[in-house]
């Protein structure tokens, strides 16, 4: 099953790319144009499950601090809490389970498409195909090879899968002419990867503001997905640039109808309880 929904995805791709190409415009220029499409057209198919599991955490995080004083006032009474809790929850209409159930079933698309297109790009069809100076085929590894012209001993160029992060970089600084006399060649999949590690930290900004224990995150999740995108092709980064894009937008929306949503506070909860003595 799994492999039938590739292909038809795949068909899907295809079949966007042979339109746009049917309007005159270049095959490379159309490929890209096609990534962006299928990207929009799946998130858009997720919207209503998206637009769930986002109402859902923005409305938890908003009540966090009425949480707080509740856990505070009947910290050594958990039937009561929990019966307190449940009824906050129940008077702003929050099910602390509902963020989990969309993304659960998002997840295995949004790993379909990445399949498909990481498939797609280790074929023929993508051998030197750029889109607006994006190597899709190419990675930012394995153009950065290609600028440093990176052989064995032998005079082979080595093969992508033997390209390691430690190799190309300390290639790269003990080389630095050679790179960039060739920077169209890999600079503008490295600027993909900075914008994509970007929109992954502001996505996690704003999904935790205001929530300090989440600020190492806010730093780490970034860093941790550049390395690995160093070794994704440039059309797998597309797809995941305009995919974190449209989240970030999606997510803003959400953020600022819940929050005026969620702006008047019960009298109950306005003032933190005193506890008894």
């Amino acid at each position: 099953m799994w492999e039938q929904a590739k292909s038809l995805l795949l068909g899907l791709l295809k079949l966007i790319h042979n339109g746009i190409t049917g309007i005159g415009l270049g095959s490379n220029f159309a490929w890209g144009l096609a990534i962006i499409i299928l990207t929009l057209l799946v998130r858009a198919a997720m919207h209503p499950l998206t637009q769930k599991q986002m109402v859902s955490m923005q409305k938890m995080q908003k009540l966090q601090p009425m949480l707080k004083v509740l856990q505070d006032k009947y910290g050594d009474d958990k039937e009561a809490l929990n019966r307190e809790m449940a009824a906050l929850y129940k008077e702003h209409k929050v099910n602390p389970a509902s963020g989990c159930l969309p993304l659960l079933i998002q997840l295995p698309i949004f790993i379909l498409l990445y399949g498909v297109l990481y498939d797609l790009t280790k074929t023929e069809a993508f051998t030197n195909v750029t889109f607006l100076g994006v190597n899709l085929g190419g990675s930012v590894l394995t153009t950065m090879a290609d600028a440093l012209n990176l052989v064995d001993e032998a005079g082979v160029r080595i093969p992508n899968e033997q390209l390691g992060f430690v190799m190309v970089f300390f290639s790269s600084f003990t080389n630095l002419g050679l790179l960039f006399s060739n920077l169209s060649m890999w600079i503008f999949n490295f600027i993909l990867l900075i914008l994509i590690a970007y929109l992954t930290w502001y996505q996690q900004h704003i999904s935790s503001a205001g929530n300090p224990q989440m600020a190492m995150m806010n730093w780490f999740m970034p860093l941790f997905l550049t390395f690995i995108c160093f070794g994704l092709p440039g059309g797998v980064l597309l797809y995941w640039g305009v995919s974190s894009l449209m989240g970030i937008i999606h997510q803003v929306r959400v953020s600022r109808k819940t929050k005026l949503e969620m702006s008047e506070k019960p009298v109950l909860y306005q003032e933190k309880p005193k506890k008894n003595n």
